[in-house]
């Protein structure tokens, strides 16, 4: 990996801005270079594109009618057992060995002359005394004392891939071979979910989660759960409102065709959401969350889960890059710790309604760091990452062990020993309680986890 003057590579942001843009409805789907992965969920033809979408900046994926009060029935089948597993991205291939420094390693020093923390900062990992917490993960190492945060010191998968574009691929759609057009929980939702409810499958960033990529069940994508609408070219207030209820009553009317009913139904989908997501402005939550985007997001989802809005499946980036190939040190503490401070918060918010023990959270990256900083005080690409299971109900043990300093792999980066597909496995049969089989191609041959009390 060629050092760099800037905090991250080129490819990941034509990359990102490829993503971006392939997952946003109404937007067409951009080219994609030869050998690209395409992502999740951009697999559309013309003619199901359009009956998804019918070119308008629509956030509801799929088909299916549903009235505003349609909501409440929407509720009692949603999610069969009631739980809800959060994905949360950490994007760009987070430094594991930042978040828990492995500072009772004698090479460790050596490997990071600049990074390294030092042997007293932050908190003690109970489980491996020679791993130290980050200073700005100490909500993390709380909530680990407490028992509630299952870790993955080195999660992988075979022969890992450096690119951003195609790791990332890989995690999200639940395999190791490109030109998967669903998300590894979007076909959960295809199994399990209901076509009149697009809140099984929330993506909180605005554009479709690959994650949550379905092939027939509705989903749904908000930038803010207390800020949700629809965006159209030169068109503000006083227009938009009677416009965007004009939309709403376009899905009152009959359909001579099958791609025009689906078009119908999503745009009806839509309306009612932007109609019932208003409701949640100017809520006070019970417990104080950081003045941060990240924060106002899992503030309003905590909100939609006490309000028992019918969720099963939410994806959400955390705050700021990890591609940190030059100076890490002055970005990394800030992003981590506005991510660790509003999980802490959400988790009390949870805790304070009643509802933390029907919700997971998942953390990940794309991949690791290499072991060694490079010349431009940061670290490149590397294999082994972190992964973590957040909650009251996660069985709070490390999974596998810090694969340790002396030994690395082909290309000098930490070994991995933890498959992430089998957590996802592990996640869908003990916390979804849905066989993986059919979910996670390979199910039957791949590792299960201790992940849920």
């Amino acid at each position: 990996m060629p050092q760099r003057n800037h905090n991250c590579c080129s490819n990941y942001t034509r990359s990102e801005m490829l993503r971006a843009s392939a997952a946003q409805a109404g937007k067409g789907l951009p080219a994609i270079e030869t050998g690209m992965p395409l992502p999740a969920g951009t697999g559309l033809s013309r003619r199901t594109f359009l009956s998804r979408s019918a070119g308008l900046a629509l956030a509801v994926y799929g088909a299916g009618k549903l009235p505003f009060a349609a909501f409440e029935d929407g509720i009692a089948h949603a999610a069969t057992n009631g739980r809800i597993l959060v994905s949360v991205f950490f994007d760009g291939g987070i430094d594991s060995m930042s978040v828990l420094a492995p500072t009772g390693h004698p090479q460790y020093a050596g490997l990071r002359p600049t990074l390294a923390l030092g042997p007293t900062e932050g908190t003690a990992f109970a489980e491996d005394t020679s791993l130290r917490w980050h200073p700005s993960a100490s909500p993390l190492a709380t909530l680990h004392g407490e028992g509630k945060v299952s870790t993955f010191p080195a999660i992988g998968y075979t022969s890992p891939n450096q690119s951003h574009f195609t790791s990332r691929h890989f995690y999200e759609i639940g395999e190791l071979e490109v030109g998967a057009r669903t998300g590894w929980l979007g076909r959960y939702i295809d199994r399990t979910g209901a076509d009149d409810n697009p809140l099984q499958g929330l993506s909180l960033d605005g554009s479709l989660s690959p994650s949550i990529a379905t092939a027939s069940m509705p989903v749904a994508a908000v930038d803010d759960v207390t800020d949700y609408d629809m965006y159209t070219h030169g068109v503000g207030d006083p227009v938009a409102a009677p416009m965007y209820n004009s939309f709403g009553h376009f899905g009152d009317l009959p359909a001579d065709s099958e791609p025009m009913g689906q078009v119908r139904n999503a745009t009806a989908q839509t309306s009612d959401l932007r109609e019932l997501l208003a409701t949640f402005e100017g809520f006070t939550p019970p417990v104080a969350y950081p003045n941060t985007n990240f924060g106002e997001k899992l503030s309003g989802l905590a909100e939609m889960i006490g309000r028992g809005m019918p969720l099963s499946c939410v994806t959400v980036s955390a705050p700021g890059g990890y591609d940190t190939h030059s100076d890490q040190a002055q970005s990394f503490g800030n992003n981590l710790g506005r991510t660790c401070d509003a999980i802490y918060a959400f988790q009390r918010d949870l805790e304070a309604r009643g509802e933390d023990d029907r919700v997971l959270m998942e953390v990940w990256s794309e991949f690791g760091r290499r072991p060694d900083e490079n010349g431009s005080a940061g670290t490149d690409h590397g294999a082994a990452g972190l992964a973590f299971v957040i909650g009251t109900r996660a069985a709070g043990e490390m999974v596998g062990e810090f694969p340790g300093l002396t030994s690395f792999d082909h290309d000098d980066n930490l070994l991995w020993n933890s498959d992430f597909r089998g957590m996802y496995c592990s996640l869908f049969e003990q916390w979804l309680e849905e066989d993986a089989e059919g979910l996670i191609p390979g199910a039957s041959g791949l590792p299960r986890y201790t992940l849920v009390s």
